[in-house]
């Protein structure tokens, strides 16, 4: 993954998970990431604690995230989409 990919996409998880926890509700996001071999679903809350705020699973690790239905944010082979 190049360094540019993963600003951009880190820069787009930041900007969602700032929206959710200061603008909206943010039980209503998923995030979905690699945990060994398996993907996790858990509330966006859920992923903070859990993760320690990034310390303990960090950013690159998100597959993906979801408000109600809608996907915000999805990995990509190739980056971002």
């Amino acid at each position: 993954m190049s360094f540019d990919i993963f600003v951009v996409k880190k820069g787009k998880i930041e900007e969602i998970f700032s929206k959710a926890r200061y603008a909206d509700e943010p039980n209503t996001y998923k995030v979905f990431f690699r945990d060994f071999d398996t993907i996790r679903e858990v509330t966006l809350p859920d992923f903070i604690v859990e993760s320690n705020n990034f310390e303990t699973i960090p950013i690159t690790r998100i597959e993906m995230i979801k408000k109600d239905e809608k996907i915000l944010f999805e990995k990509s082979k190739h980056g971002v989409k």
